[in-house]
């Protein structure tokens, strides 16, 4: 059996055991438990801040450049959808529309990101056993799924200066290169209350129709009006910036007119622009329509990392797809270079029955050594 083998089946059977302990985002305490304890085992010095934990593979050396692995340890909930138990990883052959048929993993967290986790897990302790010419860190981090300010951002303030981190999440193993931000708005369009049965123009339902039409049909950056960052002079890698309405409430009975009504859009922001600018220029096309709106955090920032970086070099020297994410990860709170990567698909993550390939694990933990190995920063 191949060393990569080895690592890949070591990763399988870590990721069984993690996906026996519920770990929804702020309940993480046994999950953390039991990784500290994993870690201890292998030969490391764990440090622990509430449900993050960090180790680093050698004494730190101030000449060499510091690489973080990082990957989270939290799940968003079970769904009533699941077929399959999912806090049990079981195996199973699922047949594929050309009848051929295929090994799948199905366990909760299994895709997002149990597969990234435990891939970076061994291979930090296999680097960890070996002479590299950079400080390694291997942090795990909680409440990724909810942004919590308990997760990365407590967990960086513990960490020395890092020069470069790479991400674990599901890609396909293609590299991450930018990544949209997140601006969550609160909209509340407003009326006049009145009889159903009566003539009244200033319904917030059709009001809040109006403003909800205009954020499904504007290309925000096909408006030459709008507040582009400045000094920005060409295209963005994570295309045009994605408004969704995801929730809507208004109306309280079916005889009367409501004088509001509430939704909620999901802003993906990419690097043409900055969060507070873009929310003001959304206010103001909003206000014409009778339409407050209240940001929920200017936090969650687009990110990305300069082409000419040595590790976005190393990945197209390995044939690595780079391209830039419309989701959101860990890494728009590192205020440093970053990669996001890892086995699995994002497509998966957060679906009833969520699984990861056998094959795509061995790939992640091949294809992490690989990117590591040859890494000079």
């Amino acid at each position: 059996m191949s060393k990569t083998s080895k690592l890949a089946e070591e990763a399988v059977s870590l990721l069984r055991n993690l996906v026996a302990i519920k770990s929804y985002s702020r309940e993480e305490a046994a999950r953390c438990d039991y990784l500290e304890k994993y870690l201890k085992e292998h030969g490391q010095h764990v440090h622990r801040i509430g449900n993050n934990l960090w180790c680093e593979a050698h004494k730190h050396n101030a000449a060499f450049p510091t690489i973080l692995l990082n990957s989270h340890i939290d799940t968003v909930p079970a769904s009533e959808k699941w077929t399959y138990e999912p806090f049990v990883l079981q195996e199973k052959e699922f047949l594929l529309p050309d009848g051929n048929s295929e090994k799948r993993l199905y366990g909760l967290g299994s895709n997002d990101a149990g597969a990234p986790l435990t891939c970076l897990i061994q291979t930090y302790l296999t680097l960890s056993a070996q002479q590299i010419p950079y400080n390694l860190i291997l942090g795990l981090s909680c409440e990724e799924e909810v942004t919590g300010k308990g997760g990365i951002d407590m967990l960086l303030t513990e960490l020395p200066a890092i020069d470069f981190a790479l991400v674990g999440e599901p890609t396909s193993m293609k590299a991450a290169i930018a990544e949209k931000g997140l601006m969550v708005l609160d909209c509340t369009a407003h009326g006049t209350t009145g009889h159903a049965a009566h003539n009244n123009g200033d319904n917030a339902i059709y009001k809040a129709m109006k403003a909800i039409n205009w954020l499904r049909t504007t290309i925000i950056d096909n408006d030459p009006s709008s507040p582009v960052r400045p000094g920005w002079n060409g295209e963005s890698i994570l295309g045009p910036v994605k408004m969704t309405v995801t929730i809507i409430e208004g109306g309280s009975k079916h005889n009367v007119v409501p004088d509001s009504c509430r939704f909620t859009v999901d802003v993906r922001v990419n690097d043409k622009y900055e969060n507070e600018t873009l929310f003001h220029y959304i206010e103001q096309q909003l206000a014409g329509m009778d339409c407050t709106v209240q940001a929920r955090s200017f936090r969650l920032s687009s990110s990305g990392i300069s082409p000419q970086h040595p590790a976005v070099q190393r990945c197209k020297s390995l044939g690595l797809e780079c391209f830039g994410s419309p989701t959101l990860s860990d890494q728009s709170r590192m205020p440093f270079s970053s990669i996001k990567m890892g086995p699995g698909d994002s497509k998966r993550s957060h679906t009833a029955d969520e699984y990861i390939r056998p094959e795509e694990i061995k790939d992640g933990v091949e294809g992490y050594l690989r990117f590591l190995e040859g890494l000079t920063l």
